[in-house]
């Protein structure tokens, strides 16, 4: 009876602490009163894909009523203005340097050397103006990103008149390269898609093909239940540590970004090593499966892979992996086993994953109440959020790279992407369920709940406190999604081993980073449990910048923290049914049946 009344009294503060349970189940949309509303936002939704126009407009009479405000900012702004309008007319002169030089041509037209100074200088006006005492640093952020959205098309560079290198190439081409262009935006327009969304020609993406040069490590699927395929790879060596490899990828992407081409397969590359590994291929969910809750994922998906392991492989501790959301459901997993007496884990990599989310990035300017009750109403209609959603939102956080580089390549210089097979996997876009999708952003996103001690596994709190095994966590300098200062605060909570290793690149190719990858380098550091606490910034300044992939060096942490060595064992089928070594086939080859499902 008194756990009974500690659980209700720890549900009542956690009610008075914030209302999103009561939000979650959204008991308004039941009343008759209310459905017109819904049916409103849920229209709305729609068009906005999930954004709240609420949001912007709040965001922006924010500032605008502090700017009105603030006659000397308005004064100051105003200096700065024209200081930037002298300084690109007197770009546009020619300079004594220009005269001098023998009569050769300035490096750029003195007409577009002014624009490009003209703008410049007013990106970096909107910077000083966006900033103003009073304004929330959200709402900041906000007002930044859509006044750099609205004047990215008036980017020099953009426009058919004020490219260089696209007024060399339609003078030298006749045009012709305007032609191509015309056709691309016409075939992208009669499908609905930005080019940054499909810029690749329709004979490049049928290079590469899911199970025949894309996934197409030797395995067997030993296991699959409604939520997940798990693959084991065939050994390529003889004999293998005693300690499998379990990697739980992301399921906003198909989880091949960890097995892509021969040449830069990380699975490959493990296996090569004397590594068991098995891999866990989540199902692209429909609107069937829109109630699956952030917890089914952990239950139904990493501890039932983790008990298939064993039925396998009796008495084998794992080597835990888990990559961006899947590594923040896995650091989720192993906090809860940890607390609970289980020890299966003998060690825990982070890959681009956060368990802090109070600086969770660029991403979470579209994370607050207002924002998630559209994002919940755009997927209450169709049961999930649509993979298009997810694109778009990526793609306009990273719009010069992602959308108007392409823009200027496919519709201005003609030219379109080579596909590679990053690229491919990219584009195998997946949904995520509406029940998970909105307890992820909730519980972690917006209220950070699993570093403030209230996220609750089995109605108790699982701490990042409470692993034991060691961490060996990743970032990467140019992670849009994971900033590799919000990853590197795992060392702040875990009162384990921490080896932190940070790698150039972006979310995606930085992880991607085979051992003969031209280009790379990484920093790698461990902090033991006993260490005292050193700032990001401090961090780089004293760990040495080491050339080449981390893949060797996780490599090695990983065989340091195995046992012995012993043959490489059989395939065979996962029955959980059975305490006894299954004997039966497995149920299908690699990449399975999940992987190929659209």
């Amino acid at each position: 009876m008194d756990g009974e009344v500690a659980r209700e009294l720890a549900s009542d503060k956690a009610e008075d602490r914030k209302a999103p349970a009561v939000l979650m189940e959204n008991p308004i949309s039941t009343n008759p009163a209310f459905m017109v509303d819904d049916a409103i936002r849920q229209s709305i939704a729609k068009l906005t894909g999930g954004a709240s126009p609420i949001a912007f407009w709040t965001a922006g009479f924010d500032w605008a009523a502090h700017m009105a405000f603030s006659p000397g900012k308005q004064a100051s702004l105003a200096v700065e203005g024209f200081r930037a309008l002298m300084r690109a007319s007197a770009a546009m002169l020619p300079s004594v340097g220009d005269e001098a030089d023998s009569g050769s041509k300035p490096e750029k037209p003195l007409h577009l050397r002014g624009l490009e100074s003209a703008f410049d200088d007013f990106g970096a006006l909107i910077d000083k103006a966006v900033e103003l005492p009073g304004v929330s640093r959200r709402h900041q952020n906000i007002v930044r990103f859509n006044a750099r959205l609205m004047i990215e098309p008036l980017r020099p560079e953009n426009n058919l008149l004020t490219n260089e290198e696209v007024l060399a190439r339609t003078f030298q081409e006749r045009g012709r390269n305007l032609g191509r262009g015309w056709m691309n935006w016409w075939r992208d327009a009669s499908r609905g898609a930005l080019p940054a969304l499909d810029a690749a020609e329709e004979d490049g993406a049928r290079e590469y093909r899911v199970g025949e040069n894309l996934a197409c490590s030797p395995g067997k699927v030993v296991y699959r239940n409604e939520l997940f395929e798990l693959i084991q790879y065939e050994p390529q060596t003889e004999t293998v540590k005693a300690e499998p490899v379990l990697v739980v990828p992301a399921w906003i992407m198909k989880y091949y970004i960890l097995d892509l081409s021969e040449h830069n397969s990380l699975v490959r590359y493990l296996v090569s090593q004397g590594f068991t590994v098995f891999m866990v291929s989540w199902r692209n969910p429909g609107r069937e499966q829109s109630e699956l809750s952030f917890d089914d994922y952990r239950t139904q998906g990493v501890m039932t892979a983790l008990d298939a392991i064993g039925a396998s492989l009796p008495d084998k501790r794992v080597h835990a992996v888990g990559y961006c959301l899947g590594g923040t459901l896995m650091a989720i997993a192993a906090a809860a086993m940890a607390r609970d007496g289980d020890d299966r884990l003998a060690s825990l990599t982070l890959l681009a994953a956060q368990t802090d989310f109070q600086d969770a990035g660029e991403l979470s300017m579209f994370v607050d109440e207002d924002q998630l009750e559209w994002l919940e109403a755009s997927m209450e209609s169709q049961g999930y959020l649509g993979a298009d959603q997810m694109v778009s939102a990526f793609q306009l956080l990273r719009a010069r790279d992602l959308i108007w580089s392409r823009w200027r390549r496919s519709y201005l210089l003609g030219e379109r992407d080579q596909m590679f097979d990053l690229l491919a996997w990219n584009e195998d876009a997946t949904r995520m369920p509406k029940r998970m999708h909105s307890e992820y952003l909730r519980k972690l996103f917006l209220n950070n709940d699993f570093v403030q001690g209230r996220f609750e596994v089995d109605g108790r709190p699982a701490a990042v406190s409470d692993i034991r095994a060691p961490i060996f966590a990743l970032g990467t300098q140019k992670d849009h999604v994971a900033p590799w200062r919000s990853v590197y605060k795992i060392h702040l909570f875990a009162d384990t081993e921490v080896t932190f290793a940070l790698t150039n690149g972006g979310h995606n190719a930085g992880v991607v980073s085979e051992p003969d990858h031209p280009g790379r380098n990484h920093y790698l550091h461990t902090k033991q449990d006993c260490d005292h606490y050193i700032g990001p910034e401090d961090w780089l300044d004293c760990v040495e910048l080491r050339d080449g992939s981390w893949w060797p060096a996780w490599v090695h942490w990983l065989r340091a923290r195995s046992s012995r060595e012993e043959k490489a064992p059989e395939i065979l089928r996962a029955d959980l049914e059975s305490n006894l070594l299954p004997r039966e086939a497995p149920l299908s080859a690699a990449p399975g049946r999940y992987v190929l499902e659209k």
